[in-house]
């Protein structure tokens, strides 16, 4: 590249995303969860206590969730990612109800309809296998249909 070498680095940031040197293709999740809490630290900043919980979801839902997932679904996560991003979620919850019980933020999760990601990462990956699979099976019967059709 017009005489000048490459710096050797072991963190490369591409379109928001941070991907880490590796043998294999690998994403670093920590400036995700640092803008969550950025993110989070500031709601609570600005609006203290004296906001509902409903309300404080609410932002929560349209301004640190987004921070938190930006690029999740161009990496490839294994169990222990999804679940330091679902730490990040419980402790984002017990900050809001006061509380450090596991058992009582895993039930606002479901009362407040947030999923655990290690669930909804699941589910996205069962979703992206079935529309794999009808478009396998589509180029197949078109393939058939051609056959057939001489």
């Amino acid at each position: 590249m017009s005489g000048q070498s490459l710096p050797w680095v072991t963190v490369m940031r591409y379109l928001g995303i941070f991907i880490v040197c590796s043998l294999q293709f690998k994403c670093s999740l920590e400036a995700a969860k640092r803008s969550f809490y950025r993110t989070a630290n500031s709601i609570f900043g600005k609006i203290g206590r004296s906001a509902s919980e409903e309300t404080t979801l609410q932002l929560a839902q349209s301004k640190c969730i987004p921070a938190l997932l930006h690029g999740l679904e161009a990496c490839l996560t294994n169990k222990s990612d999804l679940r330091s991003l679902d730490f990040v979620l419980d402790r984002f919850f017990m900050k809001l109800f006061r509380t450090s019980n596991v058992a009582i933020v895993s039930g606002t999760f479901l009362v407040f309809s947030y999923p655990a990601l290690l669930y909804a990462k699941e589910l996205i990956n069962l979703l992206v296998n079935i529309t794999l699979l009808i478009i396998c099976c589509a180029k197949y019967v078109a393939n058939l249909y051609k056959f057939c059709a001489y």
